[in-house]
């Protein structure tokens, strides 16, 4: 996992849907993740890893870009069509170290 991604809060709300909420400066921001069957199936992890699997989506999104710009609801099928790299680095964070 990465360092910054234990900080995160995840929160389920049933149906494959979390609340996130990442801590700031002035503020917590909060989104909504909607996790797909087909998107765990890629990376190789079942429905218990959800929770993990939209901490550390966080992670890598906020790498990527600043948290002002992430959108209120993600959906991860959408981060897989938009970041290549996504499924392999989340396979490889996902691993057991």
């Amino acid at each position: 996992m990465s360092d910054n991604s234990a900080d995160y809060g995840v929160q389920p709300l049933g149906d494959h849907e979390y609340l996130l909420r990442v801590p700031g400066d002035a503020r917590e921001a909060e989104f909504r993740f909607r996790v797909s069957p087909n998107v765990l199936k890629d990376l190789g992890v079942d429905s218990t890893a959800e929770q993990f699997v939209v901490r550390e989506t966080a992670a890598f999104l906020l790498e990527h870009q600043p948290v002002m710009d992430l959108p209120p609801m993600i959906d991860l099928e959408d981060v897989a069509a938009a970041y290549d790299g996504y499924l392999n680095e989340l396979r490889e964070r996902l691993a057991p170290s």
